[in-house]
C-alpha cells in the first residue's frame, strides 16, 4: 500500500487571463480532487482573485486532502529563490511540483523535486519568439533550463516529441534521461460538440498566442489566397493581443483582408467552446508545439482540425487532421480549399476527431501524475 504524501503544487502558473500552462495546473488540479486517495495537497498561489477562481473552478476547497497558501510573489521573482525553500522547510513536504521550468534549485531536504516541461521552444529555436523576456535573457534562461533538468528527481514531459528533445538537448550528455515520464494532457468535458450556426461563408478558426513560431501571418495569408481563388472564406482569431507582434494584424491590412477576420482577442471558458462549436474548421499552422491542446479542443467539439505536420502535433492528432507543412504557403491553400470544398471531408474529419479525443483525458493525467509523485517516494 501507498504511504500517504504530501505534496505542493505551484499555482503561480494560473494568471488571470488563463492560457497554457495555467490551464494545465487547473485541470490537473481539479481531476486530483475528483480522484481520492490517501495523499494530502497544498496549493500554492499568489493572487487573492486567482486562488478564488481556482476552488470555483476545482472545487479543491471542498476535499479535506487540499488546503491552500498564499505567497506575495511569483515564479519569477528572484527572491522566490530562498523564500520559496524556507516555506517549504515550513510545510514539510515530500514532493514540490512545478507545473513549468522555474523552481527551486536548492529546496530543503530531502523534498524530492517534480518538473513539468511543456516544450523547449525558447531554448531550441530562439527567433520562435524574440521579443519575449526569456529570449532576452536567452543566457540566464539556458543555464535555468539545464539546472532545473539537472537538479529535478523527475520530469514530466506532456509528449514523446517534448521527452526527445529533453533527452537531446538538456540530459544527454548527463547520461540521466531515465528520470522523464510522459504524461500527455488531457481534454475537459466541457468540450462537446454544439450548433454550428448556417451561413454562406465558411469560418476557420485559430485560437492561441502570436508569438512568430504560431506561424499566424501565414494562415492570414492563406486566407488571402483561398478568397483570390474565388472561395468564401472568414477567419477568427481567438487569443490576446500581444503588441510585441503585430505581424498578423499588419499582413492582413497589406492584403486586404481585414473585413474577412474577426480579432476577437481573449476570451473566457464559455465563450472560447462556443467559438469552436461554431466554426466550420479549426487550423493551427504552428512550427512548433510541445502538445498542442487547441487540437483536442477542436477535435471534442466536432470541429474538423488542419495543422502542422511537426513537433508533438501527429503524436496528438493522429489520424484525424488534414496535415500540412508549416513552412509552405501552399500546402495550407491546398487544405484550406479542400475543407470548403469537400462536405464530406469535413464530417469524416468530424468523426475522427471525436473519436481521437476521447482518447485523452484529465483524469488519466492525474493518475499518471499520482504515480510519478508515488514512484519518486517510493
Amino acid at each position: 500500500m501507498t504511504r500517504p504524501l504530501h505534496v505542493v503544487i505551484d499555482a503561480r502558473w494560473i494568471f488571470p487571463e488563463i492560457s497554457g500552462i495555467g490551464l494545465y495546473t487547473q485541470e490537473l488540479i481539479a481531476a486530483l480532487v475528483r480522484q481520492p486517495g490517501p495523499h494530502r495537497y497544498t496549493i500554492l498561489f499568489h493572487r487573492d482573485e486567482v486562488m478564488a477562481r481556482t476552488a470555483g473552478q476545482t472545487h479543491f476547497t471542498m476535499s479535506p486532502a487540499f488546503s491552500a497558501e498564499l505567497i506575495d510573489h511569483g515564479p519569477f521573482a528572484p527572491k522566490d529563490q530562498w523564500i520559496l525553500p524556507w516555506r517549504l522547510r515550513r510545510w514539510k513536504p515530500d514532493v514540490f511540483h512545478a507545473p513549468n521550468y522555474m523552481m527551486p534549485l536548492f529546496p530543503p531536504a530531502p523534498i524530492k523535486r517534480i518538473v513539468t516541461i511543456h516544450d523547449l521552444i525558447p531554448l531550441l529555436f530562439r527567433d520562435y519568439a524574440p521579443r519575449s523576456r526569456k529570449n532576452r535573457l536567452f543566457p540566464i534562461f539556458r543555464r535555468l533550463m539545464h539546472g532545473v533538468a539537472e537538479r529535478s528527481d523527475r520530469i514530466i514531459a506532456v509528449s514523446d516529441s517534448t521527452r526527445r528533445d529533453i533527452e537531446t538537448h538538456l540530459l544527454a550528455a548527463r547520461g540521466s534521461t531515465d528520470k522523464i515520464r510522459v504524461v500527455p494532457e488531457g481534454v475537459r468535458a466541457v468540450y462537446q460538440p454544439g450548433t454550428r450556426p448556417g451561413r454562406k461563408e465558411l469560418e476557420f478558426l485559430y485560437v492561441g498566442r502570436r508569438d512568430p513560431y504560431k506561424n499566424l501571418p501565414l494562415l492570414v495569408e492563406a486566407l488571402a489566397e483561398v478568397r483570390r481563388q474565388g472561395h468564401a472564406a472568414r477567419l477568427r482569431v481567438v487569443g490576446g493581443e500581444d503588441e510585441r507582434y503585430p505581424e498578423a494584424r499588419q499582413r492582413a491590412s497589406t492584403l486586404n483582408v481585414n473585413a474577412y477576420i474577426t480579432w476577437s482577442g481573449y476570451v473566457p471558458d464559455r465563450d472560447l467552446v462556443i467559438a469552436y462549436q461554431e466554426a466550420d474548421a479549426f487550423v493551427l499552422p504552428s512550427n512548433y508545439e510541445g502538445f498542442g491542446l487547441p487540437v483536442l479542443e477542436a477535435m471534442a467539439c466536432g470541429t474538423p482540425v488542419i495543422c502542422s505536420n511537426t513537433s508533438s502535433l501527429p503524436e496528438v492528432a493522429g489520424d484525424a487532421a488534414l496535415y500540412i507543412d508549416p513552412a509552405r504557403l501552399d500546402t495550407l491553400v491546398e487544405a484550406m480549399i479542400r475543407l470548403l470544398s469537400e462536405p464530406e471531408l469535413r464530417e469524416d474529419l468530424r468523426r475522427r476527431g471525436l473519436a481521437r479525443a476521447a482518447l485523452f483525458s484529465w483524469d488519466e493525467t492525474a493518475r499518471l501524475t499520482r504515480a510519478v509523485y508515488e514512484d519518486v517516494c517510493a
